[in-house]
């Protein structure tokens, strides 16, 4: 019976485009739920990035609310720390009011000698 023998390379060709659409479909569910998914955090999370800043390539000072505060955060690779915290401003641009804030606390030079001083007092 050699005329009811599939070829292989006609066999091989639908199994390669079978799997062709496997694996778009996985790709086209995987977008579909990132897109459309459940999020991680929900509308009840109190916390919104209120501004951002670049200060070098991979260094940025950004503003967090969390309820009725405003964080004052420096981000570097493998780092996050808390700079200030300050009421939250309703009626104030965030910047202005990080301006108004550094200016109230004195200069950066006097912040740091403070904090110096008090470390070495421990």
């Amino acid at each position: 019976m050699p005329g009811s023998a599939v070829p292989a390379s006609g066999g091989l060709l639908q199994t390669i485009m079978a799997l062709v659409l496997v694996i778009g479909l996985l790709l086209a569910l995987a977008w579909f739920m990132k897109r459309y998914g459940p999020r991680a955090m929900g509308a009840s999370a109190n916390i919104r990035l209120v501004g951002a800043l670049n200060i070098g390539g991979r260094e940025r000072i950004m503003v967090v609310e969390v309820g009725d505060q405003w964080i004052v955060v420096g981000a570097a690779p493998g780092r996050v720390n808390a700079l200030a915290t300050m009421p939250r401003q309703h009626d104030v641009a965030p910047q202005a009011a990080l301006a108004a804030h550094a200016a109230s606390a004195g200069s950066f030079g006097d912040w740091l000698k403070k904090t110096i001083d008090n470390r070495n007092a421990k």
